[in-house]
């Protein structure tokens, strides 16, 4: 998606002098505890990095702390869902008021049902449930597939995803691709998935198991 951005930034990291022979390891388990979570100073949550070290002599804190501060500068992969926007999430629940959807696997969004477009009706069928298009009779909604929604709000907190179906343009994604040959120029420009974001965190990713592997081999000299 669109707001799975990489985006980059000049970080300091302080450093007990006790790690100073194992400075990278200790610069990678500080930065791994921004994974994962909602960082108000880049309004995304953190998904990934990839770290260069600025200077190769690092700064005492001045006072009582022994810690001494490495400049890095680092691409970090954030998330960033905003109201309106468009995200894409596999089912993994359906009830008869609500829809329960998982973000890039994990980001919980929910979509309740005045947020439910009134063409699709809930059914239950042999203990199989499912949302089914009044207008669109093959247009579906099972648990395991993908749907595309829009964005009403996110808990930070908890990185708690509100959703809405009620756009024309949400629901099953591979039903809108076959058959949503007519989307405006406005819909196009709203943000959503796409297979560069992808891409570029497992990239990322690759780069960030490749320094700590690294680090255990030069720890094990």
């Amino acid at each position: 998606m669109e707001r799975l951005k990489v985006s980059d930034a000049n970080l300091v990291v302080y450093v007990h002098p006790s790690k100073s022979r194992r400075v990278s390891q200790a610069i990678l388990r500080e930065l791994s505890s921004l994974l994962l979570k909602f960082h108000e100073v880049f309004d995304a949550v953190v998904l990934a990095y990839d770290v260069e070290i600025v200077d190769k002599i690092a700064k005492n804190l001045p006072g009582l702390h022994p810690y001494f501060g490495v400049r890095l500068n680092a691409k970090l992969l954030l998330f960033s869902p905003k109201p309106n926007m468009l995200l894409e999430g596999k089912v993994v629940k359906l009830t008869q008021e609500s829809i329960h959807i998982i973000v890039l696997g994990f980001a919980s969004a929910v979509i309740i049902g005045e947020d439910i477009r009134e063409d699709f009706r809930y059914k239950n069928k042999n203990g199989k449930e499912l949302y089914c298009s009044r207008s669109q009779k093959h247009h579906l909604i099972k648990v395991g597939m993908m749907i595309r929604f829009m964005v009403k709000s996110l808990d930070e907190e908890i990185l708690h995803i509100s959703g809405s179906l009620l756009p024309a343009h949400t629901g099953s994604i591979s039903w809108l691709d076959k058959n949503s040959t007519e989307i405006s120029t406005t819909d196009r420009s709203l943000p959503c998935f796409s297979s560069s974001g992808a891409d570029m965190c497992h990239h990322i990713a690759v780069t960030v198991q490749k320094a700590e592997k690294r680090e255990r081999s030069t720890d094990g000299l």
